[in-house]
């Protein structure tokens, strides 16, 4: 009895300093933004300076603070985007090491993504605009274990650059699997794995069938296809049918938190979890 109240008097704790959060944001972008932008800009620049303050810096890190509150000590069922946003559901993990990943997904036929600077950035923008294949195609960068994903692959659809399967990878070593899994510094900030360190890869696998304006602050992003389980499902079966994986099952991680999502996705909360076929037994 002692235990349940204190779980209900946790999670009311929790909700308060979410609610008191989000009452702050509010108030900072009504009371203090705005009326010192209106006093020094005309009221449709100063509306606009309030939107773009509250949109892409207030509320995106109001947001963050509260799925750190949320979510401490639990296993993500979302990673983050860099403004701290709910990103794409975590839905897939694979054991070995990183010449062991890089190798499955090569032999698999997908390309490894450039890493995302100006000039593959802007090489995408063109291929877009154009319409013209780029295959290897960067990322944006999203977060998990407080860090930006270590690799991403994709397998674009139909020559098309605005669509393509991808999945992006975060690597954690089997020592801390083993040794923090359950304890809230699991969920800290790590190093990759090094490229022949049996290690767990946490993927995010989804679908982008072209580009939309995100629904909580209308920034450009690519539209995904909302159904995660069967991009899940499709990628496990590309690599099981090539023999690619071994030892596959399902993992349902902790409770999932809900406070809102740039697309959204029909995600079961389940995790498939396989064997690398190249990966050694430790």
């Amino acid at each position: 009895m002692a235990s349940e109240s204190r779980r209900v008097l946790k999670r009311f704790l929790q909700r308060a300093l979410v609610f008191a959060t989000g009452a702050a944001s509010a108030w900072l972008i009504a009371f203090v933004i705005f009326p010192f932008a209106d006093k020094r800009l005309p009221v449709f620049l100063a509306a606009a300076a309030t939107y773009a303050l509250g949109a892409y810096v207030v509320l995106p890190r109001a947001v963050r603070i509260g799925a750190r509150i949320l979510n401490r000590g639990r296993v993500p069922s979302y990673t983050l985007t860099g403004d701290g946003l709910p990103g794409d559901p975590v839905n897939i993990a694979l054991i070995g090491s990183y010449r062991d990943l890089k190798a499955a997904f090569k032999i698999a036929g997908w390309w490894e993504a450039d890493a995302l600077g100006l000039m593959s950035s802007l090489r995408m923008v063109q291929s877009f605009l154009l319409n013209r294949s780029y295959p290897t195609a960067p990322f944006s960068t999203l977060f998990l274990f407080d860090r930006g994903q270590d690799v991403g692959f994709q397998l674009p659809i139909g020559g098309s650059p605005r669509k393509r399967h991808h999945v992006r990878f975060w690597g954690l070593t089997a020592e801390r699997v083993q040794g923090t899994l359950g304890q809230p510094e699991f969920w800290q900030r790590s190093a990759r794995p090094a490229d022949d360190e049996r290690a767990v890869w946490v993927g995010a696998a989804t679908r982008d069938t072209g580009f939309s304006l995100t629904r909580l602050t209308f920034q450009v992003t690519h539209a995904t296809d909302s159904d995660t389980n069967e991009e899940r499902n499709f990628l496990v079966e590309i690599l099981d049918s090539a023999c690619l994986v071994r030892d596959v099952r399902s993992y349902k991680p902790g409770e999932r938190v809900s406070i809102g999502k740039i697309n959204h996705y029909l995600a079961d909360g389940f995790v498939a979890v396989a064997e690398l076929a190249g990966a050694r037994q430790t």
